[in-house]
C-alpha cells in the first residue's frame, strides 16, 4: 500500500460517500514508502526495557501489515509529555536529522496524537505523520472485504478525521453566503466538510442499524433451530483463523500477519456428541484499541456479546502472552461480554504449543491438567491439531452445562419421537421395557418446550 508523503488521511475517504479514491497507474507503480516507527514509553518504570521492546516489535509488525518498508524503528524514552509535540524538543531535533538522512516519507508514532501535535511534528520533520489510531485505521481499510466491514471502517475513519480537519483547511477563507452576489461571511470550508462528514456518518449508522437487525434475525433463527454459538476471540495474530479452519474445515485466510482477519466468518461444526453449533471467527484485538473502532465494530462484536460460549485464543508462545490476555479481557469487559462473577462463560485455547520447547510444553500441559485452571485452559496447536479433540469435548460440555437431564418414556412404536430426542437432546441412557423406551435425556429450555408440545398432541 502506498502512503504519499504530505497527503492527509482525508485522501483515503471522500466526503461524497465513495469508499476510496481511485489511484492512478503511476501511483500504484511507486515503490513502498520508507517509514519510521517511534514507540514512546515512560522512562524509569518497572519492566520498562522489556515492555518497550515488545511494544516496538508490535507496531513494526502493524506497519509491515500494510507493506510499509520500515527503515527506522526506535523506542523513545520520555520523562514528561510535551503538549505541543508529545516528544521533547531534543528528541524532535534528533529525529529530524534521521528522517532527512534516510529519506523517510512517513513517521508512525505509537501513541495518540492530538491534531495540534500531529501538525507540529509534520512541520518539524517535513513529512507525513500518523499516530497509532491512524495506522490501525489504514490496516483495517486495507483488510475490509465485505460491505459491512467497509462501512464500519469508514465510520471509524470519519469519526477520527472529523476532529482533525483543522489541519487541512486553516488556509481557506470563509465563503460568501446567499447566492454569491450578496455579502455575508457564509460557511467556512471546515464547517462545510464537518457538515458533510456528519451527514455521511448519519447515513452509515443507518446502514449499520440494518446490519444489526439482520444479525438479530439470524441469531433468532439459530436459537429457533437449537444452534448455540461459540465465538473465537483473542489478540491479533494469536491463531484464531487457523483454529477456526481446523475446527470447521473452512478456508479462511490465515497468515502470520497482524489483523489478517477483519470480516467475521461463521460456520456450523459438529460436536463429538453429534450435535451442531455455530462457530464465529472475529476481528483480533490489540492493546490500546481505538475507541472509534470499538464503537464502529459494535455490530460485528455483538456476535461475541450474544455468544453462548467464548473461546479466548491465546498465543501461549508469545513472551507477552499474559499482557495480551489482560488487553483482550479489558475489551470484552468494556463490551459487556464478560463480567465479574457472571456473564458469558469463557475458556482459553492456549495455542501454538508446537512453538514451545519440550520442557515448556510439558510444564504447560501439566499445569493445565492439574492446576486450578484445568477446567478452562486447553493447550492446543491449531497447525498440527494437537489438543483440538479435547477442546471440542470442552465446548460440548460447556454448552450442555445448563441442560438438565430428565427421564422420559416413549412408546417404541413412536420411532419419530425417539429419533427427535436423539437429534435435539443428549441421550445419556436408554432402557427398553416391554413396549416403552425409557430414556435419560438432557434437553435445553427451548428443546424441552418443543418436546412438551410434541407430547401433548
Amino acid at each position: 500500500m502506498v502512503i504519499k508523503p504530505k497527503a492527509d488521511l482525508t485522501d483515503n475517504i471522500e466526503l461524497n460517500g465513495h469508499d476510496r479514491r481511485q489511484r492512478t497507474p503511476q501511483e500504484t507503480a511507486r515503490p513502498a514508502t520508507i517509514a519510521a516507527v517511534l514507540s514512546p514509553h515512560w522512562a524509569g518504570t518497572p519492566g520498562e526495557q522489556r515492555e518497550s521492546g515488545a511494544k516496538l516489535e508490535e507496531v513494526v509488525g502493524l506497519a509491515r501489515a500494510i507493506d510499509l518498508d520500515v527503515g527506522l524503528a526506535q523506542a523513545v524514552p520520555m520523562r514528561r509529555m510535551t503538549p505541543a509535540t508529545l516528544l521533547g524538543k531534543g528528541t524532535v531535533e534528533r529525529l529530524r536529522a534521521a528522517v532527512e538522512e534516510q529519506g523517510i516519507g512517513l513517521v508512525i508514532v505509537d501513541d495518540r496524537l492530538t491534531p495540534v501535535q500531529q501538525r507540529n511534528l509534520e512541520r518539524a520533520w517535513n513529512t507525513k505523520v500518523i499516530d497509532r489510531t491512524g495506522l490501525i485505521l489504514e490496516i483495517f481499510g486495507a483488510r475490509a472485504r465485505t460491505h459491512e466491514g467497509r462501512l464500519q471502517v469508514e465510520l471509524a475513519a470519519l469519526d477520527y478525521q472529523r476532529g482533525r480537519l483543522v489541519r487541512s483547511w486553516t488556509h481557506l477563507e470563509r465563503q460568501r453566503g446567499g447566492f454569491g452576489f450578496l455579502g455575508g461571511p457564509g460557511e467556512s470550508q471546515i464547517e462545510i466538510d464537518r457538515r458533510l462528514i456528519g451527514e455521511r456518518i448519519v447515513r452509515i449508522k443507518r446502514d449499520l442499524e440494518a446490519v444489526k437487525r439482520t444479525r438479530a434475525v439470524n441469531r433468532a433463527g439459530r436459537r429457533k433451530a437449537h444452534l448455540p454459538t461459540v465465538a473465537l476471540v483473542g489478540y491479533t495474530n494469536a491463531g484464531k483463523s487457523t483454529l477456526f479452519n481446523r475446527l470447521s474445515g473452512a478456508q479462511v485466510m490465515a497468515k502470520d500477519l497482524l489483523f489478517a482477519t477483519l470480516d467475521p466468518t461463521m460456520r456450523a461444526i459438529e460436536l463429538p456428541n453429534g450435535h451442531e453449533c455455530v462457530i464465529s471467527d472475529t476481528v483480533g484485538f490489540v492493546s490500546d484499541l481505538p475507541t472509534h473502532l470499538v464503537a464502529a465494530f459494535r455490530a460485528t462484536l455483538e456476535e461475541v456479546i450474544e455468544a453462548d460460549l467464548i473461546i479466548h485464543v491465546r498465543d501461549i508462545a508469545h513472551p507477552d502472552s499474559e499482557r495480551q490476555r489482560a488487553d483482550v479481557e479489558a475489551v470484552l469487559q468494556a463490551l459487556g461480554a464478560i463480567e465479574e462473577g457472571g456473564g458469558t462463560p469463557m475458556i482459553e485455547a492456549l495455542n501454538k504449543i508446537d512453538a514451545l520447547q519440550p520442557e515448556q510444553r510439558h510444564i504447560l500441559q501439566t499445569k493445565a491438567s492439574t492446576g486450578t485452571e484445568r477446567e478452562r485452559q486447553f493447550p492446543v496447536s491449531a497447525c498440527s491439531g494437537e489438543g483440538v479433540d479435547a477442546l471440542l469435548l470442552a465446548i460440548e460440555e460447556f454448552l450442555g452445562r445448563d441442560v438438565a437431564a430428565r427421564e422420559v418414556a416413549v412408546p417404541l412404536s413412536d420411532g419419530a419421537t425417539i429419533a427427535w430426542l436423539y437429534r435435539n437432546g443428549d441421550v445419556r441412557s436408554r432402557h427398553d421395557d416391554g413396549e416403552m423406551a425409557r430414556l435419560t435425556v438432557a434437553l435445553d429450555a427451548a428443546a424441552a418446550a418443543r418436546f412438551e408440545r410434541r407430547s401433548a398432541r
